[in-house]
């Protein structure tokens, strides 16, 4: 019996988790119809609002690497954020200012951001696309492209980096 009640207890917490636990009306009551247990927020915001403001600060971070803005990276990026490229070990916060904003300041470097897809869930968005780096090291030109997939979460007022990953795209024939 204590089993059937702690299974219980766990998918209860896991379904609230997810946003699936019956949403209430105005009057506090628990709605029957399914379109109720779509999970909203107080401070609801259309899509379509988060959708610009998420890509917005795509462009500041894109800005703030290039111009290696440790300032800007740290308003920008969760304290947990993390960072993965490729098979290589994840990166903390911390680490991944550290390493981009190592060195000088290449005046030749670029990042062009295609094919972007946005997908807003409540207080979560998913930004999967392409970052093109272009640039010279040790004098030689250089361009690689990248498929990306970025978290962000609203955190008060507003949006932070929570989780980055990377791996270089194929290169074309």
């Amino acid at each position: 019996m204590n089993r059937e009640r702690t299974g219980m207890f766990l998918c209860l917490v896991l379904a609230a988790c997810m946003g699936l636990a019956p949403a209430k009306n105005a009057s506090g009551t628990v709605a029957d119809n399914a379109a109720a247990t779509v999970r909203t927020t107080p401070a609801a915001r259309p899509a379509a609002d988060a959708k610009e403001q998420v890509l917005e600060l795509e462009e500041k971070w894109v800005e703030a690497e290039n111009q290696h803005d440790a300032a800007t990276l740290e308003k920008i990026l969760d304290d947990k954020f993390l960072a993965t490229f490729g098979a290589r070990a994840p990166r903390d916060k911390t680490t991944f200012i550290q390493h981009i904003t190592a060195g000088e300041v290449d005046p030749t470097q670029s990042q062009t951001m295609t094919e972007r897809t946005v997908i807003v869930d409540g207080d979560t968005a998913v930004v999967i696309g392409t970052d093109t780096i272009s640039g010279t090291a040790k004098g030689a030109a250089y361009s690689a492209a990248y498929r990306y997939t970025i978290t962000y979460v609203h955190r008060g007022a507003r949006w932070v980096a929570l989780a980055e990953h990377m791996v270089e795209a194929p290169k074309e024939k």
